[in-house]
Parts: C-alpha cells; structure tokens; sequence
C-alpha cells in the first residue's frame, strides 16, 4: 500500500467517523449517566467492537458471515434489538426524573456494564461489518495486499473512531454543570432514547 493511497483512505474514513451513528449516541448516553470514566469505558467497548469486526473482515471471516444469510439476519436482529433496549433504558430514565437517584446507581454500576454497553451496540451491529467488507477491498490490491494490510485499514478505523469518541466525551465533561440541570437532562434522555430505537427500526428494517 502505497501512502497516497492510505492518505485517500484516511479522509474516507475521518467522514465516516464523523457521521452520528448508535456509537455516537451510545457514547453520549454513557457520559450523560456515567460521567468521563462512564463515557470513556464506552467509547473504549465500541473500540474494541470496531477492532473485532475489523479483524474478522481482514482475516476473511467477514465474508462469510455476510454470505449466510441466517448468521447475517440473526445478528441485524440481535443488533436492533440491543439498541432498542438502550432506548427504552434511556427514555425511562427520563420518565422517572429522579437524577439524584440515577446519578448515585451510576456511581456504583459497573464498569465492565458501560463497557460491555459499547462493545455489544458495535458488535452486534452488521452495517459495521458490511462497511469494512465494502470499503477495504477499494484500498486492498488483491495481488500484493496481505492480512497485514488489511489489518491496518481496520485499526485505523478503531483508532480515529476513539480519539472521536474521546472528544466526545471530553466535550460533555466540560459542559457538565449546564447539563446537570434536572430538564437539560430528561430533554437528552429522550433525543438518545428515541435516537437509537430510530436505529434499532432502521437496522430491522434493513436487508
């Protein structure tokens, strides 16, 4: 791979990475309810979702995962199935309105939850597999490029997609004071609820 090449891949992917998407969202649901640490574990799930998937495309288990179809649509549905669980968590904790009581449960909870939170939303999602197989094999030639190769393109997508997320994070952290307020955040907790249960209806209606 030559570095002109990788340079057009590197701006591909910077809009990719930009573009609001349930990792987005469920990175911001965690910083919300969980502060830096919460945010931080999150966006650290996704990576290691974003390094899965990669690491199956670059391998060539990718491909065989979106050719059987059962595989496939088993895991388009587990997919918006978890994210509509987010959802739904996300919108009865701004029914519920009690904050204090949330913000002392989410001073408790686990790590490894919010954790698990992001990688789950990012593995179970199949439209990150089908980007990797879509938009690697433009950069791959299939005569020279090994598993190495691909194994780069696929951790760069890991690595900006953190420092993204991280920034992210870093933003509602240093905003934290305005949306401590009892109606800033019930208002954030219904756009992320309804945001990834959008997601969940668009991922189910996929395919």
């Amino acid at each position: 791979m030559t570095w002109s090449a990788y340079s057009s891949y590197l701006v591909l992917v910077v809009l990719l990475v930009l573009a609001p998407g349930p990792d987005t969202i469920v990175t911001l649901k965690n910083s919300f309810a969980g502060g830096f640490r919460g945010g931080l574990l999150a966006a650290s799930g996704i990576a290691a979702g974003n390094v899965a998937q990669g690491t199956a495309v670059a391998f060539g288990l990718g491909t065989l995962i979106v050719g059987s179809q059962p595989v496939f649509h088993a895991l388009r549905w587990l997919g918006a199935a978890y994210l509509c669980y987010l959802g739904v968590q996300a919108l009865r904790t701004a029914w519920r309105g009690d904050y204090a009581a949330t913000d002392q449960l989410g001073a408790h909870s686990s790590g490894f939850r919010r954790w698990r939170e992001g990688f789950l939303s990012n593995v179970t999602n199949p439209k990150v597999l089908a980007m990797y197989l879509s938009v690697l094999p433009q950069f791959l030639d299939p005569a020279t490029a090994g598993v190495l190769d691909g194994l780069l393109l696929a951790y760069t997508v890991a690595v900006l997609g953190m420092l993204w997320l991280l920034l992210l994070v870093l933003f509602v952290n240093r905003t934290r004071n305005w949306l401590a307020s009892r109606r800033v955040r019930r208002s954030l907790d219904v756009a992320t609820g309804s945001t990834l249960i959008g997601f969940a209806g668009v991922l189910a209606a996929e395919g």
